[in-house]
């Protein structure tokens, strides 16, 4: 896989040209996702953005995002992030990923963004950021580094 490193970040070639129908398909086809409420912004390769709008029914005992809801978003941010530079017929699990809680989640919303460090045949680091958006203003609520897995998709 091709890799170019641009100031901050690195520009990474799907080895999928479908990447974006395959993450959008699998990610309607998740319901925690639905019943979260979680929203897929936007998907490029080695990159993923989720939103998660603030609901009653996903706080903690102080209204705060549950860091619960916060570590799932998390995880799926750079899930789909590493899924989206795999060959067409594998499928990504998440092997481990540490996440640390470094402000409350506190606002209207959530925005996950999650992206690749390493692409490699089988094990992808990606590393992820989760915004508290609160009046319109951006926070850094959780940072998280993931390992993940390439696994053939069971037909």
């Amino acid at each position: 896989m091709k890799q170019a490193r641009h100031t901050d970040s690195i520009v990474f070639e799907p080895r999928n040209p479908n990447y974006v129908r395959r993450v959008r398909e699998a990610f309607e086809g998740q319901p925690m996702l639905a019943s979260l409420g979680v929203e897929l912004f936007k998907i490029d390769p080695g990159y993923c953005e989720l939103h998660l709008p603030y609901r009653p029914d996903i706080s903690q005992n102080h209204g705060y995002f549950h860091g619960g809801a916060i570590a799932t978003l998390a995880d799926v941010s750079g899930g789909f992030a590493g899924w989206s530079l795999l060959p067409e017929g594998m499928w990504i699990v998440t092997v481990e990923y540490k996440t640390n809680i470094v402000a409350p989640g506190r606002g209207e919303k959530l925005i996950g963004r999650g992206r690749v460090v390493r692409s490699g045949r089988s094990l992808t680091t990606t590393e992820i950021e989760v915004l508290a958006i609160n009046n319109g203003r951006e926070q850094l609520c959780a940072t998280a580094l993931q390992t993940l897995m390439s696994v053939e998709a069971k037909p």
